[in-house]
């Protein structure tokens, strides 16, 4: 295990009844508050209300801005951030899955410099003083709402952009798994895979061989991610499969799963996001099916790794480390057949005429990220077994 520092500063208030207690929470940094929201749900089901209430009995002034969609886009940022600075807002609060946290963090990070957004993206600028973020989510998902990290997408250039930065973790997220109820069944399943592609990415990249207390921790994830899932698609408003849903998705990537690894990378989702960004496909679905491909190309090299994922998460035991890596690898896939969520490019009507151009697309990112061994070349051939 390599040396490493884990501090998550992020609150984290779970269970049932626990959204009223968003307004003392967000207040407690200032009373002019942006509230950052999605297109609508959270009307209809009630949350909306709970949130506002509780804001506003605590003292709060709200300004609303609403409409963030999945896979967030810059120019919706740019709207909130000029709301947030016209209107003085001095805290934000976020209803919503990652998406809309994500656009909270942007908008936090933005509210309170002059210059554009996006060069933070970029690497051109670095977050500095962010306004406050409270949460209140909505979707077991990214784990953003106990995370630095953010994405967003540049509409313009057709670039899905993310990075972390140790001042964008929310101050306190509420996390009450019947607000997830309504979470359709299509939805659900890409989230549980978002959790499990957090936890592979950590997993099958350390070079470290010696970190059985993350190993096991991380397996464990991964087999809770499939079984709660597997109980939440039998019964949408099943509390505990909800309840142990929500909770290890905010595990897979709140620090604690890369905690001695030492270098790990984040090739799947660097390659998704390309996917996002080009064809506007929901994230868990377009990792689902980037990340059979990718495990493929990968065992290639690293066998044995995956021979034990193989068999520590679906119990095969038998034949040589190549077999056992295949075995699971078609394992997970097939599970991912089983919730509905797209295995290939072909499930999710990309063309294979179009993998240079998604190639092309990955390598900017991956030169921000710094993973230059993710050439052209490379992510053509993950691709083409996708």
């Amino acid at each position: 295990m390599q040396n490493f520092v884990f501090h998550n500063p992020t609150k984290i208030l779970f269970g049932k009844g626990t959204i009223p207690a968003i307004g003392p929470e967000t207040v407690a940094f200032a009373t002019k508050v942006l509230l950052v929201y999605g297109t609508g749900s959270i009307k209809r089901n009630g949350i909306y209300q709970q949130v506002t209430d509780s804001l506003l009995k605590a003292g709060a002034e709200i300004v609303e801005h609403p409409g963030v969609q999945s896979n967030p886009v810059l120019s919706h940022v740019r709207e909130g951030i000029a709301l947030a600075k016209g209107q003085k807002c001095r805290v934000v609060c976020a209803i919503g899955g990652g998406s809309v946290i994500d656009e909270a963090k942007a908008i936090c990070a933005g509210a309170v410099v002059d210059h554009d957004v996006w060069k933070f993206f970029i690497g051109k600028k670095s977050v500095t003083s962010p306004l406050p973020l409270t949460t209140v989510l909505t979707l077991a998902a990214s784990s953003s709402e106990m995370n630095s990290g953010m994405v967003i997408t540049n509409e313009e250039t057709r670039q899905k952009f993310g990075f972390a930065n140790k001042k964008l973790y929310p101050q306190t997220s509420i996390l009450d798994p019947e607000a997830t109820f309504t979470v359709p069944a299509d939805y659900t399943a890409y989230g549980a895979v978002d959790a499990i592609a957090h936890v592979l990415e950590f997993y099958f990249t350390t070079q470290d061989p010696a970190t059985p207390v993350q190993d096991r921790f991380m397996e464990g994830l991964i087999i809770n991610a499939m079984e709660s899932c597997d109980r939440v698609l039998a019964d949408l408003n099943g509390y505990q499969g909800r309840a142990d849903l929500m909770w290890t998705a905010t595990l897979a990537l709140n620090g604690l799963t890369a905690a001695g690894l030492g270098k790990v990378g984040f090739p799947m989702h660097l390659i998704e996001h390309s996917l996002s960004a080009l064809y506007n496909v929901p994230h868990g679905a377009g990792l689902s099916a980037i990340i059979p491909g990718w495990m493929r190309h990968q065992s290639q090299s690293t066998p044995q790794r995956f021979a034990r994922f193989a068999e520590r998460v679906f119990d095969f035991r038998n034949g040589s480390p190549e077999e056992r890596a295949q075995k699971g690898i078609d394992a997970l896939e097939e599970w991912f057949q089983k919730i509905h969520s797209p295995t290939s490019l072909a499930d999710l009507n990309i063309p294979k005429q179009d993998i240079q151009q998604i190639a092309e697309n990955t390598v900017a990112l991956a030169k921000i990220w710094r993973i230059p061994d993710y050439d052209s070349e490379r992510i053509q051939a993950i691709l083409a077994g996708c």
